[in-house]
């Protein structure tokens, strides 16, 4: 059974870090890009941040681009992604998503991803 569950949410004042992870199991998603979501209430589930296979690639919403830092540790298989500077509207749930043996390169569309995790909030208070 594949799964990826995401950690590391909560609630935060502005201006703080936070550091999520999403701990993939079931198969492996080594050499495939993944990537991080997030959906705000009322809102379209929007990309974040993408990353390649091997972790050579990334891409970033403007919003956070910045601010972010997604990586990946393959011998854990395990993604990351740190936001600084936290402000109310990164407010949402935050998704991480993958497909195992898919493409290598870093892909940005939510409609590539067939796996997803179950979300972890993320509240950034003013």
């Amino acid at each position: 059974q594949v799964q990826l569950v995401e950690s590391g949410g909560g609630s935060v004042q502005a201006g703080d870090s936070l550091r999520l992870s999403c701990a993939a199991s079931g198969r492996t998603f080594n050499s495939s890009a993944m990537g991080w979501f997030r959906q705000a209430p009322g809102k379209e589930r929007e990309f974040v941040a993408a990353i390649s296979g091997r972790g050579i690639s990334t891409s970033y919403a403007d919003s956070v681009k910045a601010r972010s830092t997604i990586s990946r540790d393959n011998a854990k298989n395990t993604l990351y992604l740190q936001i600084n500077i936290l402000k109310p509207e990164d407010t949402a749930v935050y998704y991480c998503a993958g497909r195992p043996t898919g493409a290598p390169q870093v892909m940005l569309s939510r409609r590539y991803y067939n796996h997803w995790g179950q979300g972890t909030q993320v509240t950034v208070s003013s």
